[in-house]
């Protein structure tokens, strides 16, 4: 466990078995320090199918399908910088975390099987107080918001969020794509971000 997380890892309490991630993967986003931080991404919960949750939002395991939520934003990273000529051969996104200093955090750390949003009431407050944690630790970093679940779950800090509709396959063509979330993530953070996992 980081130092900086330890005020907030004491009040959490582990939920039972049979729940994705695996137990040495919950805590995993808390491996970075929290004033490393550059780009807060903020999922809802982990994937709910076997094998898919690995403690990071968005990503999962280099053997898994890339998610349509995360093949949407790699589209749209495309998108937005075709001279950088990205090209995503899976879902994992540990590097991002781990050269980038993205911190891919869930609203939720867990989730029952086949059961989406199942664990978010038992980690609200819990995430709310890691938000805090790092607003008040770590005043240069940039909150990536997609969709309306995050927006209502980050508040307060205008200016240093960047907002977008949520890229699932169910909304991306809604204002996701064309919509330059990463360049304006870029331009408020003042530098560039490899986004190549």
């Amino acid at each position: 466990m980081i130092d900086s997380w330890k005020a907030v890892l004491n009040q959490c309490v582990i939920p039972e078995e049979n729940v994705y991630p695996p137990p040495e993967c919950i805590f995993k986003v808390f491996e970075m320090d929290v004033k490393d931080i550059k780009i807060v991404l903020l999922g809802q919960d982990p994937y709910h199918n076997v094998g898919q949750a690995h403690g990071l939002s968005f990503s999962v395991p280099s053997t898994e399908k890339i998610p349509g939520s995360l093949r949407n934003i790699f589209k749209e990273l495309k998108i937005e910088f075709p001279e950088r000529n990205y090209q995503f051969k899976s879902g994992n996104l540990e590097r991002w975390f781990y050269d980038q200093k993205i911190f891919l955090l869930n609203a939720a750390l867990t989730v029952e099987k086949n059961k989406p949003g199942s664990h978010i009431k038992r980690w609200s407050k819990f995430t709310d107080q890691v938000i805090e944690h790092i607003i008040s630790n770590n005043n240069h970093c940039v909150f990536l918001l997609f969709g309306n679940f995050a927006k209502k779950k980050v508040r307060s800090i205008p200016d240093r969020t960047v907002e977008c509709v949520h890229p699932s396959p169910l909304s991306a063509n809604r204002g996701f794509f064309g919509s330059n979330v990463f360049k304006r993530v870029e331009d408020l953070l003042g530098e560039t971000i490899n986004w190549q996992n």
